[in-house]
């Protein structure tokens, strides 16, 4: 009994993944809209303009999603969500993605119920200091108040780096990246620190941006990408082939402007990219030209890049680990074949 009991449980289990596996993806094509967690409002990865309209890294992952799943990149519902908001989201099922400037790590991949797809940006943790200080090194820090937001790993890190240098600091918390900003402008702290991209992308947020200066240092390893629920594997696919038909199509040279013209390759890899020939979108539940549709409207991933976070922007930040791992970097994505 007790063993027709445990196969009966195993039973349950597997239909119940099974079922789940479906799920995300039907409830968005039946809804129409996906719902994608952002930040509150960080330049370059999730920000709204005054009419409301996100733009950003972040954002642009989720418009190519809806791409791929609902042929418009416009139907994306985007909710903000601070650091601590995140994740009880994406759990709740609120949202059907988070793509937030999150850093993937052991304890969230493997205790949170959560599964990180693929890194969409390289980072790591810096410190923003102004000017005036005088100070060109993280290690002339000792002693310093430090600006941080909470509920992030940021705490961790820092921590962890000036008991290695044997300094001490001071952490002034808030609950939103704003609200640092705030705090290191009004002189409550002399340091903000962040993931290096986001301080950039605060530094422009500053009444005196040229006042204030990222030092060399990184302190940590940050790499960010949308996250999803685990026990949804059909769901999980779709977000984690979304990203890296992206970063396939940079390296092909497919972009939103010639990807019509490149229909007429003879190239096989190209072929099976635009699903001409090939897999097609059968193992994802997708039409054909699925990854057609996410370069079509949104980009390849080094069009996303440049005119959110990189030259094309007003963060211009360098391609550095972003680029191309045949140019010097190490994005890398699997051949769709």
């Amino acid at each position: 009994m007790k063993k027709l009991s445990f196969i009966m449980v195993a039973v349950f289990f597997m239909i119940s993944a099974s079922l789940a596996s479906a799920s995300t993806l039907e409830e968005v094509q039946k809804r129409d809209v996906l719902q994608c967690g952002v930040s509150t409002g960080l330049p370059g990865f999730s920000n709204p303009d005054e009419k409301g309209n996100w733009t950003g890294l972040d954002v642009d992952a989720c418009r190519a999603v809806a791409a791929a799943v609902l042929h418009d990149a416009n139907k994306v519902k985007f909710v903000p969500l601070t650091a601590k908001e995140r994740f009880t989201a994406l759990q709740s099922g609120e949202i059907d993605i988070l793509s937030r400037n999150t850093t993937w790590t052991l304890t969230r991949d493997t205790s949170l119920g959560l599964n990180f797809t693929h890194t969409d940006y390289y980072d790591g943790q810096g410190f923003m200091v102004s000017k005036k200080l005088g100070v060109k090194s993280a290690k002339e820090l000792d002693g310093a108040a430090i600006c941080i937001q909470s509920g992030t790993t940021t705490e961790l890190n820092l921590a962890d780096y000036f008991k290695q240098n044997k300094m001490k600091y001071q952490a002034v918390v808030f609950d939103t990246s704003d609200q640092t900003v705030k705090g290191f402008e009004a002189g409550r702290c002399d340091v903000l620190t962040s993931d290096q991209s986001q301080l950039y992308g605060l530094r422009i947020k500053l009444a005196k941006p040229e006042d204030a200066v990222v030092l060399p240092e990184i302190i940590s390893k940050e790499p960010l990408g949308p996250v999803v629920r685990q026990g949804d594997d059909g769901w999980f696919n779709i977000v984690k082939w979304t990203i890296f038909a992206m970063i396939d199509a940079e390296e092909m040279g497919v972009t939103s402007k010639n990807v019509d013209e490149m229909k007429k390759s003879t190239d096989p890899n190209i072929r099976r990219l635009l699903g001409l020939e090939g897999i097609k979108g059968k193992g994802m539940n997708l039409s054909d030209d699925w990854a057609y549709q996410i370069i079509k409207q949104v980009g390849n991933y080094g069009e996303v890049f440049e005119r959110n976070v990189g030259q094309g922007s007003p963060l211009k930040i360098k391609r550095g680990l972003n680029a191309l791992w045949n140019k010097g970097g190490i994005q890398y994505a699997p051949p769709i074949r």
